[in-house]
């Protein structure tokens, strides 16, 4: 899950909406990645199978723009869907039957972690303030039941943002479970919750 309000916030990063406009402010999702155990993972896994945007309706596509979207300038629409399938995706071919059902996952993990309420509940809103990073995991914890494992950005400013969150679930694409390896933060032990 990313972090709009970073992401556009980076230090030299551009930051463009899609063509239906300003998301909303909240967390989107970023991918839906399978990995090994070790914190690898497999990529490109099946080139005979690439995205096709045909397979998901014009109702799906606006549902991915706002809950899924890409803030790459210039704004790259369906390209940004075709990359995670393509890339990720397929290697997940054995779980999921179709592109729709890879992405409907996707979308459902996201309504399931619920990220941005679960820190308000905690009065960690994003508002430019700075938080203790160790409450902000453990306000996602609570939420998810296990331990996030948060990335952050450095702003123009130079403070350490919260930008990404990365949580696992399990084999079949639909429960949270502990991650087998996290790897090491590159946030500071306080964080800013940006606004969006």
């Amino acid at each position: 899950m990313q972090w709009p309000g970073a992401y556009c916030d980076t230090k030299g990063h551009k930051c463009c909406y899609p063509n239906t406009g300003k998301p909303t402010t909240d967390f989107h999702i970023h991918g839906l990645w399978p990995n090994y155990n070790d914190g690898g993972y497999p990529s490109s896994c099946d080139t005979t199978n690439p995205f096709d945007a045909s397979e998901l309706d014009d109702g799906f596509l606006t549902k991915l723009t706002t809950e899924w979207p890409s803030f790459t300038c210039p704004s790259i629409g369906t390209k940004f869907w075709a990359h995670e399938w393509n890339k990720h995706g397929t290697c997940a071919e054995s779980v999921f039957k179709n592109q729709r059902d890879y992405f409907q996952a996707g979308l459902d993990l996201k309504k399931k972690t619920n990220l941005l309420q679960a820190l308000e509940n905690s009065k960690i809103i994003p508002n430019d303030e700075f938080y203790n990073v160790e409450d902000v995991k453990e306000a996602m914890k609570t939420e998810i039941g296990f331990y996030p494992w948060l990335e952050c950005n450095i702003d123009g400013e130079g403070n350490s943002q919260i930008y990404q969150v990365y949580v696992c679930v399990d084999k079949n694409g639909k429960d949270f479970i502990e991650c087998p390896v996290l790897p090491h933060g590159n946030c500071a032990s306080k964080v800013q919750f940006a606004k969006f």
